[in-house]
């Protein structure tokens, strides 16, 4: 699988560290002990900073006396952003995008617990630095019935192109197979977003307060898990929720509820297969609490986008997961409709 982990020519290093567990592209710092922040910034070579600087374009040239003078004129309210460690160009911003330091995301993750308690899971740098991210495990797990353990992570990206805003969000990962449980309840969402612009650090330190929803989002999932695993589902039950929540468009659902399924995309019909015979046959799914249970036709579309749907390289696949994608919206639309199920039975599904 290809990547966009970035690659210092001066450590000879990839910037991307991760504890005990080798990332999707095998690259990077593999350490054994979790680390403190300090300590993460060096081992995902994260240790740089970014600065504005004035752009300039070329303007006529002018010759005095026989000597060709290559003028410049600057570019009024934009700048460039650059890593002062290697002059790499990492984007254009305008005059009033304020950047978010490195250190700053991490200083956050530091502040929603004291800096006690937190466990930095990975962090790294895509392409020259221009996106950060990380993700740190919290104390403590969402339990499901007896042996089913969800691990509770924050996830943070950042960016100094101008590109985007600066995401924390809430993230579950279910241990046995690490499904990705991305799910925004009680219309909150699970994830805080911050804009560049002059109060950003101020904004970011401040957003551990609105953070607490994790605490809040882990007590209900934890209390509608364990609802749904005593919820039963059949299997050509499960294979309609998975269709309902794959469907990409209004033309695919009208398609399907009129029965003209000739018209319906290959790819559609096999990725509903796919995710289909995950639900059927992953080992993961075959426990006592996902078979034949709500909670397991919700892994079956989680599973099927962490853990068997092909990307084109792993920055894809984070965008998908974790940045508002494809995966992270059918797994938010298979969690609201097993909420349904759980509540209506059958009639809940859309799909005939």
């Amino acid at each position: 699988m290809a990547h966009n982990i970035n690659y210092n020519e001066q450590s000879g290093k990839h910037s991307f560290f991760s504890v005990k567990e080798k990332a999707w592209h095998n690259l990077g710092q593999i350490i054994q002990d979790y680390s403190t922040s300090a300590e993460a910034i060096k081992h995902a070579g994260l240790d740089y900073e970014v600065e504005k600087r004035k752009l300039f374009t070329p303007s006529r040239e002018t010759i005095i006396d026989g000597e060709t003078i290559h003028n410049k004129i600057e570019v009024p309210n934009y700048f460039s952003t650059v890593r002062t460690d290697n002059d790499a160009v990492l984007g254009v911003v305008g005059k009033d995008y304020q950047i978010v330091q490195n250190r700053d995301a991490f200083s956050f993750f530091d502040s929603i617990v004291g800096g006690d308690g937190i466990l930095y899971e990975t962090a790294g740098a895509l392409g020259k630095g221009e996106r950060i991210f990380i993700t740190a495990k919290l104390p403590d797990y969402i339990r499901v019935g007896n042996e089913d353990l969800i691990e509770k992570y924050l996830f943070l990206t950042t960016s100094h192109d101008g590109s985007g805003s600066i995401t924390a969000a809430f993230t579950p990962i279910r241990i046995v197979c690490a499904n990705t449980l991305n799910a925004a309840m009680n219309n909150k969402t699970n994830t805080v977003r911050i804009r560049h612009t002059s109060n950003a650090k101020q904004r970011l330190e401040q957003a551990h307060k609105v953070m607490g929803i994790s605490d809040m989002l882990s007590a209900q999932m934890e209390t509608i898990f364990n609802h749904w695993t005593k919820v039963r589902i059949t299997d050509s039950e499960v294979k309609k929720l998975i269709r309902s929540a794959l469907v990409p468009n209004k033309e695919v659902l009208k398609s399907i509820q009129e029965g003209r399924e000739e018209e319906l995309s290959t790819c559609f019909t096999n990725m509903v297969d796919s995710a289909f015979e995950y639900a059927m046959s992953d080992p993961t799914q075959l426990m006592d609490t996902t078979k034949g249970t709500v909670f397991g036709a919700y892994n079956s579309v989680t599973g099927y986008f962490q853990n068997v749907r092909n990307y084109k390289d792993d920055e894809a696949k984070l965008t998908s997961l974790l940045m508002g994608g494809t995966g992270q919206l059918r797994t938010q639309s298979a969690f609201n409709l097993c909420l349904e199920f759980a509540n209506k039975g059958s009639d809940a599904l859309i799909l005939n």
